[in-house]
Parts: structure tokens; C-alpha cells; sequence
């Protein structure tokens, strides 16, 4: 079985694995990306998810090389353009990238529109198919955090100006669609009433979320990080912590908004990690695919593709071998009796990574 489609429009048919691309120029050089750019587009994989910021952890002598090195590969080996789908984000306002226009400070429609106009140049195309705002331009808990601090709201662009926006950006051909991205019910809704009730302002297609933090129906969830980055592949858990160039390893102490969520030193985590991969590899989701002779990845992302929400999966592979795993998962059709157990430990640890 080849990768499954999704119909996110009538005319944007998307392949329901996404390779995301934060890793390139950091992890991965020039070289290396290409080669997973050609095996993913040969093994069925048509869409491709970047942004502006990447690669992680963000630095100003690396930003924009992710979606530079996308653009090359598509030029460099004649893709046709309309065979593959092309998704980038803005950055959302944080003051610590001040290389990014300055923080970038806020979303008003200077931003946007430079975003968009920096992005097609890097990536080398006339248009992009799906843009996508990365974080909310308002104060709200995210990467890690779960208390509201209303301490640190702050005046932000109305949601009016960011559609308006965007929809000019559509109107010129520059984008096709629009998403949100680290985005809560609440803004999600709030840009689709909007877009409803005023003439001109494009609706939102889709939300990239984790996959419990949107439960919606009436746009596509785009989940990313369907492997908890790398956590659900049991590698971080051998005797020896994994690989010394896995992506917790690498960067260890460097990356704030994986670690925030991903450090096992977070007592919420550490918790739900102690009960799913004990050290003797007795773990719940581990014995699961042990026990059913699945592999831990094909069995994380097998969960994910089965989810009725779920348009497309995002996630990130540094290797060959690793990206061929994600694609086996395409063959595993998980039994009731598999999705049984794995909901036994969802229900107690329903989001140990916020």
C-alpha cells in the first residue's frame, strides 16, 4: 500500500504523511536533505511542511535555510511544481529572534506580507499552497506551558488585520490558502467567524496542532510531532540515553521549546514516561508493539493516520532508515484490540507533552 491522500480542497490533494522540514541546515546538510526530499517524493510523500524561522534551535546564521533548501531541490531537480504541495508558516511575535524583522515584534500586514514575499524567494516558487500564521499573536500558554498568566497579555494585532492580510496575499497569487498553527479552540474559531461574516477574508483550512490539543470538525488537523520527538520511538530509553546525534542529545540545553516539552526532568512527562518505557523495556506502548510485532514508529504513527481528524501527520526524520519507517507505517492496519490497549494508557496519560 502507497502513501493514503487527503482531499484538504477540491483541488489540494494532500499525501496524509508530511515530511517536515525543521531539521534542514541544521541536523541535515544540503546533501542529506535532498536525499530525503527524493525519497520521501518517490515513496508517494507529495507534502512538505517549512517556515520561515527553521531550522531548530533557531539561529540567525541558519534562518531561512530550511525552506532554501526546499526551493533548490524542487529547481535543482526539475519536481514539477504541481506535484507537490508546498506548506510554510510566519513567525507569530516572541522579542528573542530579533533577525526575523526585529522579534519579530507583532503581525500586522507589513509582517505577514514580508514574510510571504521572503518565503518565495527562499523556496523559489511563484506561490505557496498553504501559509500558515506558527503561533497566535496574543499572549497564550503554549510549547510547555499549561497555566494561564494573565500577567503577560499584551496588546496584539486584531485577527481582523492578519485575515485581511493574508487574503490580499491570495488575491495577488502569492498563496492559495491560509492555516493556523499552536492555535487554541478559541482563535480558531474566532478567525472562522471572522471569516464568515466579512465579505473578501479567506477562510482557515486547516490547524497544525499536537493531536490532543484541537478537537474540531469543520477544519483539517494537521498533526506534527507524532513521535513526541523521538520519545515514542523508545530510542531516548536504552541504557545508553540514545544516540549521541539524536535531536534530545544534540541539543541538549539549546532548545527550549522542545525541552519544555520533551524533558524527562518535567514531572508531568517523566510520569507517563516511567510508566510507558520503564528501563527494562517493559514499557505499555513498547510491550504493545512488541507483543503484536509492530515497530514503536509504525505503531505511533499508524495511531495518529487512524485518528478521524487527522488530515495529515507532520513529523521529521534525519535519516533514510528513519523516514522508511514512518512510510511502513502506511502498511499497519491497527486491530481493535491494539487500539484497545493504547487507549487504556492514552486515557491515563492523556498529553504528557503540552
Amino acid at each position: 500500500m502507497g502513501v493514503p491522500v487527503f482531499n484538504l480542497a477540491p483541488d489540494l490533494s494532500v499525501s496524509r504523511l508530511c515530511l517536515g522540514t525543521m531539521t534542514f541546515g541544521e541536523q541535515n546538510s544540503l546533501s542529506q536533505s535532498f536525499g530525503l526530499l527524493t525519497q520521501a517524493f518517490h515513496s508517494g510523500i507529495n507534502f512538505f511542511d517549512s517556515a520561515e524561522m527553521y531550522p531548530v534551535p533557531q539561529r540567525a546564521d541558519t534562518q531561512g535555510k530550511s525552506e532554501e533548501y526546499v526551493g533548490r531541490w524542487i529547481r535543482e531537480n526539475n519536481i514539477p511544481r504541481d506535484r507537490i504541495v508546498l506548506a510554510t508558516k510566519v513567525s507569530g511575535p516572541s522579542g528573542q529572534m530579533m533577525w526575523i524583522r526585529g522579534g519579530p515584534n507583532c503581525l500586522d500586514a507589513w509582517n505577514i506580507s514580508t514574510a510571504i514575499d521572503n518565503s518565495l524567494k527562499r523556496l523559489r516558487t511563484n506561490y505557496i499552497d498553504l501559509c500558515q500564521i506558527h503561533w497566535p499573536d496574543r499572549y497564550v500558554p503554549m510549547f510547555g506551558e499549561t497555566e494561564y498568566d494573565p500577567t503577560r497579555q499584551f496588546s496584539s494585532v486584531p485577527i481582523e488585520e492578519q485575515l485581511d492580510a493574508l487574503g490580499r496575499a491570495v488575491d495577488a497569487g502569492k498563496i492559495r490558502y491560509i492555516g493556523l498553527s499552536n492555535e487554541t479552540p478559541y482563535g480558531v474559531m474566532k478567525f472562522l467567524q471572522f471569516a464568515e461574516h466579512i465579505p473578501g477574508y479567506p477562510k482557515i483550512l486547516s490547524v497544525q496542532e499536537w493531536l490532543s490539543a484541537v478537537i474540531m470538525r469543520v477544519i483539517s488537523l494537521l498533526a506534527y510531532s507524532p513521535l513526541a520527538m523521538g520519545i515514542l520511538s523508545g530510542k531516548y530509553f536504552s541504557p545508553d540515553g540514545g544516540p549521541e546525534d539524536a535531536r534530545m542529545n544534540l541539543f541538549k540545553g539549546k532548545y527550549q521549546e522542545g525541552e519544555s516539552r520533551y524533558n524527562l526532568s518535567n514531572a508531568m512527562l517523566k510520569a507517563a514516561a516511567m510508566e510507558i518505557f520503564p528501563v527494562l523495556i517493559t514499557s505499555e506502548y513498547l510491550h504493545i508493539a512488541e507483543e503484536y510485532s509492530l515497530h514503536p514508529v509504525s505503531l505511533a504513527i499508524a495511531f495518529v493516520l487512524r485518528h478521524p481528524l487527522v488530515a495529515s501527520a507532520v513529523f521529521g526524520a534525519t535519516k533514510p532508515w528513519q523516514l522508511q519507517e514512518v512510510l511502513n507505517a502506511c502498511n499497519v492496519k491497527l486491530t481493535p484490540e491494539v487500539m484497545a490497549k493504547i487507549n487504556e494508557v492514552h486515557a491515563r496519560f492523556p498529553n504528557p507533552c503540552p
